[in-house]
C-alpha cells in the first residue's frame, strides 16, 4: 500500500525538513516562526514553493471574490497547512481538504510544530 502513496518522495522531503525545524527550534513558536524556517530550508534544499499562495474558489462556475491562501505550495503540486498548536482541531483537516477541493490538487500535509515531537497528516483528495 505504502508505494502507491502519491507524491511520497516530495512528502518525505518535506515533513523531514519540518522535523529538523522542529528538532532546532522546539515547541512553543507561533506558526510565522516555522513557516519562515521553512522557507529558509526549501530555498536551501532547492524546493519550489509558494508561499501564502492564493488560490480562487469556484462556485457552480462562477468565481467567489473571497479567496484562500495555502500556507504553501510546493513542487507545484502540494498544499502545506502549517499549525503551531497543542491539539490540532478536525476543522483543521476539513479545511485544508476544502483547500485540496478548491485547488483542484490531491495532496496536502497539515504539519503541526505545537507538540513535544513534530506531527504531520497527509490529506488525499480524489476530487
Amino acid at each position: 500500500m505504502e508505494n502507491n502513496l502519491i507524491y511520497k518522495e516530495e512528502c518525505y522531503k518535506i515533513v523531514g525538513i519540518c522535523m529538523n525545524i522542529h528538532k532546532k527550534l522546539g515547541k512553543g513558536f507561533k506558526e510565522v516562526v516555522y513557516k519562515d524556517a521553512m522557507q529558509i530550508e526549501f530555498n536551501k534544499a532547492g524546493i519550489a514553493y509558494q508561499r501564502e499562495k492564493t488560490f480562487n474558489i469556484n462556485y457552480d462556475g462562477v468565481i467567489l471574490p473571497h479567496k484562500f491562501s495555502a500556507d504553501f505550495f510546493v513542487f507545484n503540486a502540494i498544499i502545506i497547512e502549517v499549525k503551531a498548536i497543542s491539539i490540532v482541531p478536525t476543522d483543521s483537516f476539513r479545511q485544508t481538504l476544502n483547500y485540496l477541493k478548491a485547488a483542484q490538487v490531491q495532496l496536502g500535509i497539515l504539519i503541526n510544530f505545537g507538540t513535544d515531537s513534530l506531527t504531520f497528516q497527509r490529506i488525499v483528495c480524489t476530487h
